[in-house]
This record gives structure tokens, C-alpha cells and sequence, in this order.
């Protein structure tokens, strides 16, 4: 009876106070629009100039082979000069430059050079644009020689294929995680600032001596909070699947299950925090360094742990997004297999055991 009153008693305080709604349901759709829509692995629409020195029938086969794709938006210039001015001020990202004797080269035996320049500052887009040119290359060879009646001699055939996010949409793979990160900072954020405003209300003063014991007090402060996080996790869920497009292959029980292991040890976290700061802007400023911006690096939502130092490595192992990431990713793209799930939803129970036995030993009835 006591634990239902204070149940009651914090639903009736969110009511009142519509920040932990929006917390829960406008935070997390503020960032999955903003992050989904703003971050991304992809390079598409590249500016890029091309510079040929003796147009013909063979540079004009050739670079149709950028104007056709979705990934290059070209631009023609006289010459490299003004190519490289181009690149210095960022108007083009990249140079293919044709020689006068192209034409005449490319019918030689060991064919013609072409030369390629590519803005590294972003390592990343750089890569993926070396390999975009290598393919339209490739094509260009396949058709010419399919046009002359011959077979493209090539001492390999390769034959890709793509498990999990055969689109290799970027989207695919950053949505799952984004719901991670996101639920991170809005579960620590639910529940930070709980037992902080109790003290700054003078309210924590009166609830102390009432018979409830601090069992109680945290099972109330707990529960309401956990059913709105676990409303926001459905919302971004939704988000993904019908905003963004990024397919579940898994089962949605499961998804829901260890969001439900996760959410218990955000809110865990939240709440040690507010019982140690007693202050909500403390509090707040404390959850977002300690929660949202540690699991945005060392998740693995974005940059791989199997390439982070093995100390940093070690300490990822202390982040509760990076399981909840692994979980999700496997989830949405890869389904149900349970040899990523269940270890990683282990380490998700056992975290939100310790930070909720925390919680609970740092709450005592008494004031100091």
C-alpha cells in the first residue's frame, strides 16, 4: 500500500511537472532527427572536377561513367590549375585528370595513366573515394570491351557478397546505435534529477520520517520512471523502423526485454548520481559527461573497440551502451543470435544490479 501511494505520488509530481515527458518522448525525437538525419558514414553527391586536356569520343565514354552516378556531382575545368585552386578553396574534393593522350594510350599495351588527386584531410571520404573512381573505372573498361566484342581479362573474379546491410546503407547500421547513445543520457537524465529536486524541495525532509523504508522510496522513484523510458525506447524504435527505414530482423520481444535490462541500469546510474549531488544542475551536467558523452566514443556506435588501444578497450567494458549497441546492431540487422545477445544482456543485468545496489546503500534515512 505504502509503495503504491508513492508510486501514485511520483506519477501525480510528472503530471505537474511535464519535464520528464518531454525527457522521455521529445528528447529522444529531437536527436534521432537531428543525429539520424545529420550523421553519416555514406559519400554521396561528391563534388568532383574533372580536367581533360583533349576531349574525344573516349574522354566523353569515360567521364559519363560520373555524371551517371549517385555518387559524384563533376565538374569540368580547363585545366589542373584551376583544379587545384578548386580543391585548396573545398569547391571539389577530388581531381581526375586525362592527359592529352589519352585516347591514343589507352589502345597501347600498357594503357593509359590517369591521374588522381583526392582532399585526405578527411581520411575516411578519401578512401571511399578512391575506391568510387576505381569503379566507375571498372565499368568503363567492362563496357568498352563488351563494345569492341571481347571478354575483360582479369586473373580474379570477384563475387561480393553482403550479409546483414546488403544496401551498405550507413543508416542502417548508426539508427540501432543512436538508440543506445540516446536512451543512455534520457535514462540517467529520468532519474538524476529525482532525488536531487526531493532535497532542493525540502520534500526529501518530510518523506524521511514517514515509515517508508528506503526500499520503498527507491522502488517508487524507479518504477514510474522506468515506464516512461521504456514509452521513449518504443518511440525511437518506431522512429528507425518507419522514419529511417532500417529493417528488424529479430524478434521484438527481445529487442523490448534487454531495453528493459539496460533502461534498469541508466536509471540505476541516474539515481546514484542525484543521491550523491542532491542538486539538479549538478546532477544533470554529471549524467551527460558520465553517460551520453562517453558511450557516443567508446560504444562502438561509430568508431570500432577492436581498433581502440587495448587500455581504452578495457574501459569500454565499463560503459552499459557499449553491450546495449552490440544488442541492438545484432537485433535489427542480423536477428536473433543468441551467442552476442545472451553475454551481452548478462553484462546489462549485472550492471543494473550494481548501480541499483548502489543507489540503495547510499540511501539512508537519515540526513547529512
Amino acid at each position: 500500500m505504502r509503495l503504491r501511494g508513492l508510486i501514485r505520488k511520483e506519477f501525480l509530481q510528472i503530471l505537474r511537472d511535464p519535464s520528464s515527458i518531454a525527457i522521455a518522448f521529445l528528447l529522444p525525437m529531437l536527436l534521432l532527427l537531428i543525429l539520424g538525419y545529420g550523421v553519416s558514414l555514406d559519400a554521396e553527391h561528391v563534388p568532383i572536377a574533372l580536367v581533360v586536356e583533349q576531349p574525344d569520343a573516349d574522354t566523353a565514354s569515360f567521364t559519363s561513367g560520373f555524371q551517371q552516378s549517385r555518387y559524384f556531382e563533376p565538374l569540368f575545368l580547363r585545366n589542373l590549375h584551376e583544379a587545384e585552386e578548386a580543391m585548396k578553396h573545398r569547391r571539389v574534393s577530388g581531381i581526375v585528370h586525362l592527359q592529352a593522350d589519352f585516347s591514343r594510350q589507352v589502345r597501347e599495351p600498357d594503357g593509359a595513366p590517369i591521374q588522381v588527386i583526392v582532399n585526405g584531410v578527411d581520411a575516411n571520404t578519401a578512401r571511399l573515394i578512391l575506391g568510387y573512381i576505381q569503379g566507375v573505372w571498372q565499368k568503363w573498361l567492362q563496357r568498352r570491351a563488351q563494345d569492341r566484342g571481347e571478354t575483360l581479362a582479369a586473373p580474379v573474379q570477384l563475387e561480393a557478397r553482403v550479409w546483414f546491410n546488403s544496401e551498405l546503407r550507413s543508416r542502417n547500421f548508426l539508427v540501432p546505435g543512436l538508440i543506445a547513445i540516446i536512451m543512455t543520457l534520457i535514462g540517467a537524465l529520468l532519474t538524476a534529477l529525482v532525488m536531487a529536486r526531493e532535497w532542493e524541495r525540502g520534500t526529501m525532509e518530510a518523506l524521511l520520517v514517514t515509515p517508508v523504508t528506503m526500499r520503498e522510496v527507491l522502488l517508487g522513484k524507479l518504477v514510474p520512471y522506468f515506464l516512461l523510458g521504456m514509452g521513449g525506447t518504443a518511440l525511437s524504435v518506431a522512429m528507425g523502423l518507419w522514419l529511417f527505414g532500417v529493417p528488424l530482423r529479430g524478434s521484438l520481444w527481445l529487442l523490448f526485454a534487454t531495453a528493459g535490462l539496460f533502461l534498469l541500469a541508466a536509471l540505476g546510474m541516474g539515481l546514484l548520481i542525484s543521491t550523491v549531488t542532491k542538486n539538479q544542475f549538478v546532477a544533470s551536467q554529471v549524467a551527460i559527461l558520465t553517460t551520453f558523452l562517453p558511450a557516443f566514443i567508446l560504444s562502438g556506435f561509430i568508431f570500432d573497440i577492436g581498433s581502440m588501444p587495448v587500455v581504452v578497450q578495457w574501459i569500454t567494458r565499463l560503459l552499459a551502451a557499449r553491450y546495449f549497441v552490440a544488442i541492438l546492431q545484432t537485433v535489427f540487422l542480423a536477428g536473433d543470435v543468441w551467442r552476442v545477445v545472451l553475454p551481452n544482456a548478462l553484462a546489462l543485468a549485472l550492471m543494473a544490479a550494481l548501480f541499483l545496489g548502489v543507489s540503495r546503500s547510499k540511501l539512508r534515512k537519515r540526513l547529512d
